[in-house]
């Protein structure tokens, strides 16, 4: 069927050939189009307001907008998640321009040299900071990475049973659950040491077994402490055959060992605090490395430096193990898309503060923490839980009821840190707290100064 469109018609629904259309299709009406959605589900019409003109919905939208406090206006010291991070100019800048400004896969990648060049550097900058031999070019966060690491351990071990600390995060456990159902994988939790807050390296060892395809440690862990015993978990893991995958703060490898160097195999982590803002809780990046050897069963994509024809430098789609460039059954995993903006935010972060940036980074969060730490339990209310160093999170008991101190906080413009005893029944009165470079020390004198107007009204 040939229709024309004469030069003054706009394309909208219901034109004039509408009966002509439905005679190609062989029906009488539009209504049959949804002939097989059930009449009880049917609805008539949506119960909507009125529409409203452009510049009244920027009105509205404004209007609800200034409900949220940003930073540094409202003061949140909350541990466990997403803290607000120094982004320098040139991040925005950069990530705002057309030939960028998309977190979709090309489609025909080998087209998008400049981009598939920034996914190359990204790689490299993340294989030096871990230590590892290779990355791919993103996963969703670091959650999904942890589900995409013990799969990839599945598969290169076909054993059947993982170790994971209990001072991770639980929302990372749901998501690793959901990730391993389909394979079957048992896993094991191991407790961590009540005084200093790190993994429990004698249950580790009585737990591992020729059964174990990984053990999985975060460093620092959720707890913000750093495990010491490290070395001794790469032997423990080693021993029986199974991977040793290790979770990340990418700031804090300015400042203490990568990975690499104590014998990693395969390194997550989350890297939204590589020039990303807050966003509500959206767009994180998932940082995947390992060992060469490992290459072809890592997830996601991965991109080489080749040259074309020509001898001239170009970038080419070197793995691609996705389900929707192989077949589905030969796939490593079914990652449609990757965090391609999220990534390019990172590159250019790291360009832009460099391996010296990098490290100012790391000391001016560790400072921060230990500077906090100390002026928090200079409170009589306080004192800190666990004996292990820690980052620039820690926590603390309190003696008072932690949710009404959070109440009457935040009435006062100032959000304390994550009650941990929901999730931990253990630590009953037990706050998470975390900083980061951008406080300053009187946003910490703010703090206790209002904590002191509560508890002694």
């Amino acid at each position: 069927m040939q229709l024309l469109y004469p030069d003054d018609m706009p394309f909208i629904p219901n034109l004039t050939f509408k009966e002509e259309m439905l005679k190609e299709l062989g029906i009488k009406d539009i209504d049959e189009l949804f002939s097989d959605v059930p009449n009880e589900i049917k609805i008539s019409g949506l119960n909507l307001p009125q529409g409203l003109s452009q510049m009244e919905v920027e009105n509205r939208l404004r209007k609800i907008a200034k409900k949220n406090l940003p930073f540094p206006k409202f003061l949140s010291f909350l541990g466990g998640g997403i803290k607000p991070h120094y982004i320098p100019a040139t991040v925005r800048a950069l990530l705002a321009r057309s030939e960028f400004y998309t977190a979709y896969t090309p489609y025909q990648p080998e087209v998008s040299q400049g981009f598939l060049q920034a996914m190359f550097e990204y790689q490299s900058m993340i294989a030096e900071l871990t230590g590892m031999d290779v990355a791919n070019s993103s996963l969703y966060d670091d959650a999904t990475a942890l589900g995409e690491a013990m799969r990839m351990a599945y598969r290169i071990t076909r054993k059947n049973t993982i170790l994971i600390p209990d001072n991770i995060s639980w929302e990372k456990k749901e998501v690793l659950k959901n990730y391993i159902k389909g394979a079957g994988l048992k896993i094991i939790n191991v407790p961590y040491n009540d005084e200093t807050g790190t993994i429990d390296t004698d249950y580790l060892t009585k737990n591992v077994s020729s059964d174990t395809a990984a053990i999985y440690v975060e460093n620092p862990n959720y707890f913000g402490i750093f495990e010491e015993n490290v070395l001794e978990i790469a032997e423990i893991a080693h021993r029986v055959g199974a991977l040793f995958v290790v979770g990340i703060d990418p700031l804090t490898l300015g400042i203490v060992k990568s990975p690499g160097d104590y014998e990693a195999d395969v390194v997550i982590g989350e890297g939204r605090a590589l020039g990303m803002s807050m966003n509500f809780g959206g767009s994180s990046l998932g940082i995947f490395a390992c060992k060469k050897e490992y290459l072809r069963q890592m997830p996601g994509r991965i991109i080489g430096l080749t040259h074309d024809s020509d001898g001239n430098r170009a970038f080419c789609m070197t793995l691609q193990t996705r389900e929707q460039h192989i077949r589905r059954g030969k796939a490593t995993s079914n990652i449609c898309t990757n965090e391609g903006l999220c990534a390019l935010a990172a590159v250019i972060y790291l360009s832009t503060i460099g391996s010296r940036g990098l490290v100012e980074l790391g000391k001016r969060n560790l400072e921060m923490g230990k500077l906090f730490a100390r002026k928090i339990c200079s409170l009589p209310w306080f004192k800190m839980k666990f004996k292990g160093s820690h980052f620039n999170e820690f926590v603390v008991r309190s003696s008072q009821n932690v949710e009404y101190l959070n109440k009457e906080l935040l009435e006062k413009g100032i959000q304390i840190g994550l009650n941990l005893e929901k999730h931990y029944p253990e630590l009953e009165n037990s706050i998470l707290f975390g900083i980061t470079e951008l406080y300053k020390e009187e946003d910490i004198d703010r703090l206790l100064t209002a904590i002191k107007e509560v508890y002694y009204v």
